[in-house]
């Protein structure tokens, strides 16, 4: 089973950037789609962006359109969220997830998690 690993959050003020990294581990399958998602404390988890590990088709809730960008290096076996123009609302915590075949935007259809990185913007 694929195993994933998050790295990147720290602290930023507003405008500023950030870029995430997913690391995933174990054995990993062309069928399966890497997703981006946040939860701030006290908020439901809501989906950020997706991209198909082997493939080239990306997706992006309206909210971070123009602002944040999804890649990825197999070499490396690397989900990449290049996050740019943040703002104060981007505050949460980032997860990595994956599921097989087609992106979902309900976080309870995913099957393998990472831990979990921690984004603040400053105002």
């Amino acid at each position: 089973q694929v195993q994933l690993v998050e790295s990147g959050g720290g602290l930023v003020q507003a405008g500023g950037s950030l870029r995430l990294s997913c690391a995933a581990s174990g054995r990993t399958f062309s069928n399966y789609v890497m997703a981006w998602f946040r939860q701030a404390p006290g908020k439901e988890r809501e989906f950020v962006s997706t991209i198909t590990w082997s493939g080239t088709n990306t997706y992006y809730a309206d909210f971070v359109k123009g602002r944040f960008t999804i890649s990825r290096d197999n070499a490396k076996n690397t989900v990449y969220l290049q996050m740019n123009s943040l703002k104060p609302e981007d505050t949460a915590v980032y997860y990595c997830a994956a599921k097989l075949y087609y992106w979902d935007r309900n976080y309870v259809k995913y099957d393998v998690w990472g831990q979990g990185t921690q984004v603040t913007v400053s105002s």
